[in-house]
């Protein structure tokens, strides 16, 4: 396989991953600053079908290995890109190198953000806060939560569909819909697959499929934990019935939701 496809190719997946979640999530432009975030408690909808600008794939040269050559996807925006959006679109192209840049450099264990109001201490590693896609994915990660909360509403058509499932299945198991429901749930983005093509001779490699996944946080350390055990069933850690009843309710209706989104 060579240099290239033992070392480099890990770190192509890594950056190209982390790259994915920042640029699609809650139908946002990459190119959407903290001042325009919504303010906290505002509903946010979820996005039309929308192909943002991506990398993928690079080129390396042996001779010179500090040049690299990227092959942007302009996605949407390679519409009439002559004329009004090549400015957006070199601005989001930079800012995408520079996210892939972020990913090469800094350990991969610490590319992750977290802003869960209980771990005010855990938000996001030192080193990779001050880059621009540490503070990008922090960004995101607000809009997730907002889209989270936004999309249970029972006013919205998902919202309905949730809170109906809920009710018949708290009426199922306990003959009363007056219980209290807990709608509180950590949901975790992380890199489901990429499928990357090398040509070791040209030096070339591509970004041919890639998604991530979506999963409520019981399950996603359900996952962690018995990754290394054969057969093993993600369950959650011990809850009260009625919050599980919930959580059966967000897998079924708001996660998948959720992942088309962010996909």
């Amino acid at each position: 396989m060579g240099i290239w496809g033992l070392h480099h190719r890990r770190r192509l997946v890594s950056g190209i991953m982390a790259v994915v979640f920042a640029v699609t999530s809650a139908g946002t432009s990459c190119a959407q600053g903290v001042a325009d975030l919504p303010a906290p408690g505002s509903m946010v909808a979820l996005s039309a079908p929308y192909h943002p600008p991506v990398l993928a794939g690079m080129k390396i040269h042996p001779d010179d290995p500090f040049r690299f050559d990227f092959i942007l996807d302009k996605g949407d925006m390679g519409h009439g890109v002559e004329t009004q959006n090549f400015a957006s679109l070199r601005e989001d192209s930079t800012r995408l190198i520079k996210y892939f840049l972020a990913a090469l450099t800094v350990p991969e264990k610490d590319l992750w953000v977290n802003l869960s109001p209980y771990e005010k201490d855990h938000i996001v590693p030192d080193a990779f806060g001050q880059t621009e896609m540490g503070r990008d994915l922090l960004a995101q990660d607000y809009l997730l939560k907002q889209i989270t909360a936004s999309i249970i509403y029972p006013e919205d058509e998902v919202g309905k569909k949730f809170w109906k499932k809920v009710y018949a299945k708290a009426y199922e198991r306990y003959g009363t819909t007056d219980i209290p429901v807990d709608t509180f749930n950590k949901v975790w983005i992380i890199p489901q697959k990429a499928i990357v093509y090398e040509n070791a001779q040209a030096g070339t490699a591509y970004v041919v499929e890639s998604s991530v996944k979506v999963m409520l946080e019981g399950d996603y350390l359900a996952l962690e934990k018995n990754s290394n055990q054969t057969g093993a069933t993600i369950t959650e850690s011990t809850h009260n019935e009625t919050q599980e009843l919930a959580r059966d309710v967000i897998r079924e209706v708001v996660i998948p939701e959720l992942e088309k989104e962010v996909n």
